[in-house]
């Protein structure tokens, strides 16, 4: 019980997809000019990262080394294409509009393809659910506070409700794009604050999780090894 809690908690803060392994940043910094818009490229991204992790960890064993990354892609643009004919078929229009592009492009997304090759490969079905939903959470809930963020700033509101209501002239900064790098720049500065400070109040010396950094991810040499 506590690997499987394990398993499910980390992708929302320890090893959070975007604040600390820092992936699906194109999403990311384009989709959240408010928040609605980042809740559903997250919960879109969630739905497929469950799906294709449950699919790839059942095949993972009879699928050719060879193969396996062309083999995963599939799988995962085939739960790309059901979450986007769901989107077109019930979502508001202005949200599909919005999104546009960016869902089909979750079949390229770092995230989804790093965790079929990293996790569901490697472990069973059960587990590469938990993972799948962990780290979509996460992804959703950091794009939809991001987008809340910009909004507000932008226009005074939240979720399309305004808050200031004698807010009348857009400040167009936050929802830009130098603005949205702006806005992560200062989310991850306080993330390594608090975790820096938490370090010294217990008397240690804070060190980002192994692993977790350029240097030792292996994502863009996914395939290397079969040449």
């Amino acid at each position: 019980m506590k690997k499987l809690l394990e398993t499910f908690c980390k992708g929302i803060w320890k090893e959070n997809p975007v604040l600390v392994l820092l992936l699906g940043t194109c999403p990311t910094l384009a989709l959240t000019t408010s928040a609605t818009n980042g809740a559903g490229m997250g919960l879109a991204t969630t739905f497929v990262l469950t799906g294709s992790n449950f699919v790839i960890s059942c095949i993972a064993g009879i699928v050719p080394r060879k193969i396996r990354i062309p083999v995963y892609i599939v799988v995962i643009a085939t739960f790309v294409t059901v979450v986007d004919l769901l989107l077109q078929a019930y979502a508001p229009a202005s949200l599909y509009a919005a999104l546009g592009i960016f869902i089909p492009l979750i079949v390229v997304n770092c995230i989804v393809l790093g965790r079929a090759e990293a996790f569901a490969s490697k472990h069973n079905p059960v587990l590469s659910i938990l993972d799948g939903l962990g780290m979509g959470l996460g992804f959703t809930l950091t794009l939809t506070m991001l987008g809340m963020i910009r909004e507000f700033c932008t226009s005074g509101a939240v979720f399309g409700v305004k808050i200031i209501t004698a807010w009348t002239t857009d400040f167009l900064l936050p929802g830009s794009a130098p603005g949205a790098f702006i806005i992560v720049g200062v989310i991850l500065a306080v993330r390594n604050f608090l975790k820096a400070r938490a370090a010294v109040k217990a008397g240690k010396v804070y060190v980002p999780p192994a692993g977790l950094d350029c240097r030792h991810c292996s994502i863009c040499a996914v395939g290397k090894d079969d040449k």
